[in-house]
């Protein structure tokens, strides 16, 4: 037997969901006007389609799905590249958006994008077999950016992660390694933009950018350091 799963996903208009997908390198393979809007876009071994819905509000959306690929990295630098090509910059807060790059504590190397409708893609590569989501660790700092990184993706509630990250910030009898202080500051500037709190985007930023790190602390967090040059733009 062979089966395959094909997400159908709402928006308000067709036009453009389908120039979005466009910018990322997906083909228009079906269009229907009428009766009922309704396109097909494809890229390689994607497909998602989408039904118009005339008082649908993508700011309120839930709809979601996840693709797996074995080249998250490749997807993620291309999809950056043709929304910069399409927008005139790399959009990452309101809509439509698309997150950085991280590795996830179920085992998943993984961005999310959102569309025009609203729909959240979340686009990911196993690193492990084991898929489960890891306990949070009991250390404060790494506990803090474990959650905080839950609320600012998975869960897409970037003041909740502000919350997490500038309570660990302030602890006073504890003091964050070099590299986690690095890695809170870029995730506190990334929500931080995504709330329109530029002032503590910038701050942050600053911080960040100050912090010394050896060749091995840098490879460690290579992640961070490319959403820490991909902000300061």
């Amino acid at each position: 037997m062979s089966e395959k799963t094909i997400p159908i996903l709402p928006c308000r208009t067709i036009q453009p969901v389908l120039d979005f997908y466009r910018a990322l390198g997906f083909d228009v393979t079906f269009q229907q006007m009428s009766p009922n809007p309704y396109a097909v876009v494809e890229r390689g071994g994607i497909q998602l389609q989408f039904f118009g819905m005339k008082h649908y509000d993508p700011t309120e959306s839930f709809s979601t799905c996840y693709i797996r690929t074995d080249d998250v990295d490749g997807l993620h630098q291309a999809f950056r590249a043709g929304l910069k090509a399409r927008y005139g910059r790399v959009p990452t807060r309101g809509l439509p958006r698309i997150g950085a790059l991280r590795d996830a504590s179920h085992g998943m190397r993984q961005f999310l994008m959102t569309d025009p409708g609203g729909n959240c893609i979340r686009i990911g590569q196993p690193m492990s077999e084991d898929l489960h989501h890891r306990p949070a660790p009991k250390e404060p700092f790494s506990r803090a950016l474990h959650y905080a990184s839950l609320f600012a993706d998975s869960r897409d509630d970037p003041a909740a992660a502000a919350k997490v990250l500038d309570q660990a910030l302030r602890l006073e009898d504890k003091r964050p390694t070099d590299v986690q202080l690095l890695r809170l500051l870029v995730l506190r500037a990334d929500v931080a933009r995504r709330l329109g709190d530029e002032e503590t985007a910038i701050s942050a930023l600053s911080k960040a950018a100050a912090i010394h790190l050896t060749a091995d602390e840098r490879d460690s967090v290579r992640d961070d350091l490319a959403r820490l040059e991909e902000l300061r733009v």
